[in-house]
């Protein structure tokens, strides 16, 4: 067993697995792998990081976020 901090700790690549699954891929009957290829792009691009809340950065999109991080960066 990892402990948190560990190069072996995959929270957060489960967490979004999960949210992807459940959000997007469930959902969908794919015809060809690029398809399912493009749509989970579109998904990631156009949902995930830029309208979709998420509590770890409270609950702010990573988009903003990081507009936020930037804007105080240039503030100091």
């Amino acid at each position: 067993m990892s402990r948190k901090g560990d190069c072996w700790d995959n929270a957060v690549v489960e967490s979004f697995f999960g949210s992807l699954k459940q959000e997007q891929a469930r959902w969908q009957h794919y015809q060809t792998h690029h398809e399912a290829q493009q749509d989970i792009l579109e998904y990631i691009v156009m949902f995930y990081n830029t309208q979709r809340l998420h509590s770890c950065l409270d609950y702010m999109s990573p988009c903003d976020y990081e507009r936020q991080l930037l804007e105080m960066k240039k503030a100091a």
